[in-house]
């Protein structure tokens, strides 16, 4: 009777252990699309958006969608696809792995985080010059997780984790909101086809902190199933 019992109980514990790793996805995910644009701003001569030729390619002052056009558009737009394909995976992982919660606070968490991998893929299949759907991405996976950061959190207050839930209320949920805000006041459509400003810098700080909050998710996961 025993032995039939341990059975399934040790079926439970590696599918949960599966789930663990899968959300690793998110951790994957950031830094293939952190490696990909460090890689290829090296690369690129630049792009043409609305019969501009924006050259040299800075870092310092052009966006990373700008390596989605140009020569280096098929590997930075498949990166864009794949990253938000890896964050799907992990937060599938995440909320399969962490189980619990009211169940309104999950929906709405789930809702967040499941539209984010939506949004990079948006990001890579519509450039800059398909703009509407274009920036409907960035929305989704970088302006939405001010909000998602704060459902996210009270969810995981609900299954114990408070010390995450008060880092993504008080830390990576209001860090989100300034960083986007300090961009948007940095960019300047005339100034970044001039190459000037910093705006580019700016909007690097911000997609990677909200990149690697997506990560910390991931990896609490992952860290839980293995305890």
């Amino acid at each position: 009777m025993s032995t039939a019992n341990a059975a399934p109980a040790a079926t439970v514990t590696s599918r949960t252990a599966l789930w663990g790793r899968l959300a690793l996805g998110t951790v994957a995910s950031a830094v293939l699309f952190t490696v990909a644009w460090i890689v290829l701003s090296f690369i690129s001569d630049g792009y043409t958006i609305d019969g501009d030729h924006i050259s040299p390619y800075s870092n310092l002052t052009q966006p990373i969608s700008g390596l989605g056009m140009g020569d280096t558009a098929p590997y930075m737009n498949t990166v864009f696809v794949l990253s938000g394909l890896l964050l799907g995976v992990g937060f599938l992982g995440f909320f399969r792995a962490i189980e619990g919660g009211r169940t309104i606070r999950r929906v709405l968490a789930s809702i967040g985080l499941g539209l984010a991998p939506i949004g990079l893929a948006l990001i890579g299949l519509f450039d800059l010059e398909a703009s509407t759907l274009h920036f409907a991405g960035v929305t989704l996976a970088f302006q939405l997780p001010i909000l998602t950061f704060v459902a996210v959190g009270l969810f995981m207050r609900d299954v114990s984790d408070r010390r995450l839930a008060n880092l993504l209320l008080y830390v990576a949920a209001p860090i989100t909101l300034i960083l986007m805000a300090v961009f948007f006041s940095t960019f300047d459509q005339a100034t970044t086809a001039d190459g000037e400003g910093i705006a580019g810098l700016t909007q690097r700080l911000w997609l990677t902190w909200v990149l690697a909050w997506y990560a910390v998710l991931g990896w609490t996961a992952h860290r839980t199933t293995n305890r």
